[in-house]
């Protein structure tokens, strides 16, 4: 099974507002570099996407080091996700979960790979963290080029 090695990062500016998404992959010496953005998004839902761009883009099942800087992500995935598919997607406090359908395309990746998350703290000099943000602001200002 292949190793790879995923940073994904999202950016918004306003929240909601126009949003980016990034991610950058490594396997031994490839790399991939992947960005998009949408309109009117918020910035969880971007850093769940650059997770779910980052893992589609992979061919066959892989031992996947997937670092984000946000707890969010890392934190639903691993810690929260159980329960809410256990509620029917519903958060403790009855109401329905955000950005379920984000979620669930999320779970469903994770299910091809053998994914192994990590939270890694943001703007701190991290050399995979600032590439995949650069990319989400990269997302963004193409986005903003189309318009």
């Amino acid at each position: 099974m292949k190793e790879v090695t995923l940073y994904t990062d999202g950016a918004c500016k306003g929240n909601p507002g126009i949003g980016g998404w990034g991610a950058w992959l490594t396997f031994g010496a490839h790399e991939k570099r992947l960005c998009g953005g949408a309109n009117d998004t918020t910035n969880n839902r971007m850093e769940l996407q650059g997770a779910i761009e980052g893992l589609k883009a992979l061919k066959e099942p892989c031992k996947v080091d997937l670092y984000t800087d946000s707890s969010y992500v890392q934190k639903g995935i691993t810690e929260w996700l159980a329960g809410w598919k256990r509620k029917g997607w519903k958060t403790a406090s009855k109401q329905p979960v955000k950005n379920q359908e984000l979620w669930q395309e999320l779970d469903a990746l994770c299910q091809k790979h053998d994914v192994k998350w990590h939270w890694v703290k943001g703007h701190a000099g991290i050399e995979g963290n600032e590439i995949a943000d650069q990319l989400a602001n990269q997302g963004i200002e193409e986005l903003r080029a189309q318009a």
